[in-house]
C-alpha cells in the first residue's frame, strides 16, 4: 500500500473543515503508487483522492499540475478535477504535507491490457498533447538526461546487490545516451508516467487519465517511449509488436508522429527504460521504516531496456510507414 504518511482522525476533520464537501463516510489508503500517499475518501458529497506529496515532488511544482488538470478538462481530457477550499485554494497541508483533494474518476486499470487498450491508450496520450498545446506553465523534466546520473550516483554503491554487474550495465547505457542523447524533437506537456494504474477504462473504452505528478515539458515522442515500455510487452517481457502496432497508430490518429521523432524512438526508449529501472532501483535500495509500500521491480526494466538495445528502427515497435 502506497502511504508513507499517516493522517489522524483530528487532523483529517480539520483538513476537511476548509472544504464544502461534507464530513467523512469512509477513508482508506491506495494499494497503488509508490511515489506519494493516497487514500480514497468518501464524504456526504461523493467520493474524492486526497494524496498528500512525499518524495520526489516539490511543492513549488504543485501549481504546474494542479493547473494543468483543469487546463485539460476544459480542453475534454477526462481527468481527476483538482477540489479547491473555500479560500478558493487547492493546495493545502496536512500532517506536515503538501496536500489536495481530487474528484474520483470511475473505471478500472488494466492488468493484462491487450490490443484495443493499447490504441485506446496512445489516441489518449496524443489528444493530451494536443490539449496541452497551449498551457502556458512550464515545468522541466527533472527526470531526464541530467536526473539519471544523479539517480545512478544515488545508487551505485549497492547496485549489485540487486543483480550481478548491474552497476557496470548501468553506467555503460548511462555513458551511451550522455552522447546520444536526441535533441531538437517537438516539444510540449508530456505525463511522463502513463502506466496501466494511471489509466482507467470502463470495459476496452478508455475513461479518464490520472496521476499528473510527474508531467512536465519535454519531447513528445519521450511520453509515447514510455508507453510503449509500460503497455507493450508480456509478463516474461517479451515485447508484444501487435500491441506496439496499434499504440503508435493509434497516437497517429490525432497527431502523426514526424521523420525525426520517427528516427529518434528506439533511443527515446532506451532513456525511458533506463529511468525507470533507475528510480525503481533507487527506491528498491531505500525504502522508509514503516511505511507501506512495494517497491517496484528494477530488473523488470533491465530486461525492457536490454531489448530497445537491440532495436533497430521504429519498425521494430511496429510502425507500417
Amino acid at each position: 500500500m502506497a502511504v508513507y504518511t499517516e493522517v489522524s482522525d483530528d487532523a483529517l476533520r480539520a483538513f476537511l473543515a476548509l472544504y464544502e464537501i461534507g464530513d467523512v463516510t469512509s477513508f482508506k489508503g491506495i494499494a497503488e503508487g509508490v511515489e506519494n500517499s493516497n487514500f480514497l475518501m468518501r464524504t456526504a458529497a461523493g467520493q474524492y483522492i486526497l494524496t498528500l506529496y512525499e518524495k520526489r515532488v516539490k511543492a513549488e511544482d504543485l501549481p504546474f499540475f494542479i493547473g494543468l488538470m483543469e487546463h485539460l478538462a476544459q480542453r475534454g481530457v477526462t481527468c481527476p478535477q483538482p477540489v479547491r477550499n473555500r479560500a478558493g485554494s487547492a493546495l493545502g497541508e496536512l500532517a506536515g504535507r503538501p496536500a489536495t483533494v481530487v474528484t474520483f474518476l470511475d473505471g478500472l486499470w488494466i492488468r493484462r491490457p491487450n490490443v484495443r487498450h493499447c490504441s485506446e491508450v496512445g489516441e489518449a496520450l496524443a489528444r493530451m498533447h494536443l490539449a496541452g498545446a497551449d498551457f502556458p506553465l512550464k515545468r522541466a523534466n527533472a527526470l531526464s538526461l541530467e536526473g539519471w546520473r544523479t539517480l545512478f550516483d544515488a545508487a551505485e554503491a549497492r547496485t549489485d546487490e540487486v543483480a550481478s554487474h548491474l552497476r557496470e550495465e548501468s553506467a555503460a547505457e548511462l555513458a551511451f545516451l550522455e552522447a546520444h542523447w536526441p535533441t531538437g524533437l517537438p516539444n510540449g506537456v508530456i505525463h511522463a508516467d502513463l502506466f496501466n494504474d494511471n489509466v482507467f477504462f470502463l470495459g476496452e473504452k478508455l475513461s479518464g487519465l490520472i496521476d499528473f505528478y510527474f508531467a512536465c515539458n519535454d519531447a513528445l515522442a519521450y511520453d509515447l517511449a514510455i508507453c510503449l515500455s509500460a503497455w507493450c510487452f508480456e509478463p516474461d517481457n517479451e515485447f508484444n509488436v501487435s500491441k506496439g502496432r496499434a499504440m503508435i497508430a493509434g497516437y497517429e490518429r490525432l497527431r502523426p508522429l514526424g521523420e525525426a521523432e520517427i528516427a529518434a524512438l528506439p533511443l527515446l526508449a532506451r532513456g525511458a527504460a533506463l529511468r525507470f529501472m533507475l528510480t525503481r532501483l533507487v527506491d528498491w535500495l531505500n525504502v522508509p521504516a514503516g511505511a507501506k509500500v512495494a517497491p517496484k521491480n528494477p530488473l523488470e526494466y533491465r530486461d525492457k531496456l536490454r531489448f530497445h538495445q537491440r532495436v533497430r528502427s521504429a519498425a521494430d515497435y511496429g510502425l507500417m510507414r
